[in-house]
């Protein structure tokens, strides 16, 4: 006898079984609830998939693409604070369905992106009765709260300099960034971030470009991040202030 054939909702759960494994050993109940229940939602890059002071209708998981959690500033400008990726939920969502509080930050595509969106009743069903889930979902809270913790601390602590070292490590010889996404990603303005990056450029450690910036020496901005230069304090005090 040929297999049934698979529904959009068989579908829909298998992808998110597959991005988040702790609904792999769903009971067999709760698996088909959770299939039944499940919403895909398909948004273009740019598309903002919440704003701050909304209410949070369910717990979002990214079958594909990247999300960028921001926060707006008095200054008018806005503070990166962290990017959801394929197979990751966020954490202001996690905070607000499990609070039951409103979103204090927005939440912006910065690719496509597929989302599936387990409903406030069924995630709360969940955490309930699935001790995989509930672990899941608490691990992450509490590792993305300690993420966002160190960047209180390096915005409030750090200057410029060490900052905008760390954000071009790690990112191969070649960070595709402008100086204006350089500066999104720190909450500072963009000039503050062109003036750090001449400096650093005379200083032979990189190499400026359209639309990127080349890393020539590695090992200086590592020393630099960790470390800092009293040389540089001045800019980097101007710049932390206007993050605050």
């Amino acid at each position: 006898m040929a297999a049934a054939p698979m529904t959009a909702a068989d579908t829909a759960l298998q992808r998110a079984l597959a991005a988040m494994p702790a609904l792999a050993a769903l009971p067999p109940a709760l698996r088909e609830d959770v299939g039944a229940s499940l919403n895909v939602v398909r948004l273009p890059a740019g598309s903002v998939v919440f704003r701050a002071n909304e209410g949070c209708q369910g717990f979002p998981i990214v079958l594909q693409g990247r999300v960028e959690v921001a926060r707006h500033l008095d200054s008018g400008r806005e503070f990166a604070l962290y990017e959801v990726g394929a197979g990751e939920s966020c954490v202001m969502s996690t905070g607000c369905l499990l609070g039951n509080s409103h979103y204090n930050a927005q939440g912006r595509c910065l690719t496509d992106v597929e989302l599936a969106i387990i409903p406030r009743p069924m995630f709360e069903r969940l955490v309930a009765e699935h001790k995989p889930f509930r672990e899941e979902v608490f691990g992450l809270f509490v590792e993305r709260m300690q993420r966002l913790m160190e960047l209180v601390e390096e915005v409030g602590f750090q200057r410029l300099d060490q900052r905008l070292a760390a954000a071009l490590l790690g990112k191969g010889q070649r960070v595709e960034m402008s100086h204006e996404q350089l500066a999104h990603a720190l909450g500072v303005s963009r000039e503050s971030v062109s003036r750090q990056l001449k400096q650093f450029e005379e200083h032979g450690w990189v190499k400026l470009g359209r639309g990127a910036v080349g890393v020539l020496d590695p090992r200086a901005l590592r020393e630099r991040a960790a470390h800092g230069s009293a040389a540089l304090v001045t800019d980097g005090r101007e710049a932390d202030a206007a993050a605050s």
